[in-house]
């Protein structure tokens, strides 16, 4: 007959399922870096065609010449992102600004809605750097015409998104609310905006990117500074290389806008499915 486990063989079993928990949490918790992965194998396969190929450097630098550039003249590429930084951030800010109350008029006003909007979206058939050489003439070569620019890129993508979510409350939800005697301002707060979140952040992401187009797309029209004027500068002496850094920098901006959105949506919507799919496959 087998002798039941002492006290001291429990706690060491135990010690040791614990110990294989935390081994597979963690190992569940580690995420393959796959993107990652992709632009190292990219980057070595560019060096290795460069070196191989001995691409003239005023067609294609290498990635380590890009490099050198970026680490040579860090200083003068640092404040020129910080100026196309801003302009990005403020433009994006007052489009945000200008677009949400619009979407709420939309959404409470038919009239309104059918007065405006198709002008809107008409207006957006109009190329953008077509309309940058008025704007220079409008308001001059300082920060006011950049900005505009900026808003008129990114403003659609957060209006047509947030209308839909506006919009897409249940006829259910509404009546729940009304019979529970909201208020046309409670209807809002605590049942419309929360369930169209998920759109207006959707537009919210896309306007990142495209906040970034329209600060380039401003200063390769008329500026003294930014990212934008050193791409035009660099052209204008074929520098290719550092018009690849520039390159990187304006994407580092661009994937860090996004992130700062993503990262408040989490924050905001940890109920929501997307951000529960995503805990989900974490873990």
């Amino acid at each position: 007959m087998t002798a039941p486990p002492t006290i001291a063989e429990d706690e060491a079993a135990t010690a040791e399922l614990a110990s294989i928990d935390t081994g597979a949490a963690a190992a569940r918790r580690f995420r393959i870096p796959y993107a990652a992965l992709t632009a190292v194998a990219f980057i070595a396969i560019w060096q290795l065609a460069t070196n191989l190929l001995h691409t003239p450097s005023f067609l294609l630098p290498s990635p380590y010449a890009i490099l050198k550039d970026l680490i040579a003249n860090r200083d003068i590429l640092v404040r020129q992102t910080g100026v196309t930084a801003f302009e990005v951030g403020l433009g994006y800010l007052l489009s945000i600004a200008i677009g949400m109350p619009l979407a709420i008029l939309f959404t409470y006003s038919r009239t309104f809605e059918r007065s405006i909007y198709p002008l809107i979206v008409g207006s957006q058939t109009i190329p953008k750097v077509a309309v940058a050489p008025l704007l220079l003439s409008w308001f001059g070569f300082g920060l006011l015409p950049k900005i505009v620019i900026v808003i008129l890129v990114t403003f659609f993508p957060i209006i047509i998104n947030a209308v839909v979510g506006l919009k897409s409350l249940s006829p259910n939800m509404l009546n729940l609310a009304r019979s529970m005697g909201a208020n046309m301002f409670q209807v809002f707060w605590r049942f419309r905006l929360p369930n169209a979140l998920p759109s207006i952040f959707a537009g919210l992401k896309v306007a990142t990117v495209l906040a970034v187009i329209g600060a380039v797309v401003a200063e390769f029209v008329g500026a003294d500074g930014g990212l934008g004027y050193v791409i035009m500068m660099a052209t204008a002496d074929l520098n290719v290389a550092r018009q690849f850094s520039a390159i990187v920098l304006l994407s580092v901006l661009g994937i860090l806008f996004f992130w700062v959105i993503g990262y408040i949506e989490r924050l905001l919507l940890p109920w929501h499915i997307s951000v529960r799919a995503d805990e989900h496959h974490d873990a």
